[in-house]
């Protein structure tokens, strides 16, 4: 009988190891630490969105210093410094983007305007994260969106084309452009596995781009 107990109480106590690693492989999406940066390709954006509805919720407004970013949480202040002329400035990202081939971030007019960059449209910049207004979103997941736009018909239609190799698949509504459609697939819990399936899209489909969803805002 001991031995039994003694047996009982070995599976039980693996059991329960079993179910705390388990629940130790969940992770939340981590937030960057102020002092991460990058160098790559910024674009600037106005009208046609100015006084639009941006990712994040907020109207965005092209006279204020914000910007779009695929991945940083809604919140964070990063400096951008153009290459060019070394010519900074400070901006808060709001918005989701850009969704073009080798940029990093867009930024607002008044941004562009700041270090030079209204003319030539784009330009080498390093972005630096220097803080967060506020606590960033700790209820947030990633997803993989498909560079090229659709209507809505033929957004459902390749859609449902994914939906055959991919289990989640979401035809969504470009916030800043009504009757313009984006696709976005898949939902992971870190960016890494969502670059996974970014690589593997971008194989199928063409271009695409691993973009943080926050919970707290509208998307």
């Amino acid at each position: 009988m001991r031995r039994e107990a003694a047996l009982l109480c070995s599976c039980a106590l693996l059991a329960l190891a079993g179910c705390s690693k388990h629940k130790h492989t969940a992770r939340t999406p981590a937030a960057p630490s102020p002092g991460w940066s990058e160098t790559g390709i910024a674009s600037w954006y106005g009208n046609p969105y100015h006084g639009r509805p941006t990712s994040s919720g907020e109207i965005y407004d092209m006279e204020q210093m914000t910007g779009a970013h695929r991945t940083l949480p809604f919140g964070s202040i990063v400096r951008v410094t153009n290459l060019t002329n070394n010519k900074k400035v400070e901006i808060r990202i709001n918005d989701r983007g850009p969704f073009a081939a080798g940029r990093i971030v867009d930024i607002s007019r008044a941004a562009a305007r700041s270090i030079n960059m209204i003319g030539p449209g784009t330009a080498r910049v390093r972005v630096e994260l220097l803080s967060y207004a506020g606590t960033p979103a700790t209820s947030a997941s990633y997803t993989v969106q498909v560079e090229r736009f659709f209507t809505e018909k033929e957004g459902d239609k390749q859609r449902k084309a994914l939906m055959k190799k991919y289990q989640s698949v979401d035809l969504v509504e470009r916030p800043t452009n009504p009757g313009s459609y984006l696709l976005r697939v898949g939902r992971t819990s870190t960016q890494d596995e969502a670059q996974a399936i970014a690589d593997d899209l971008t194989r199928d489909v063409g271009a695409s781009y691993v973009v943080r969803i926050e919970m707290r805002a509208r998307q």
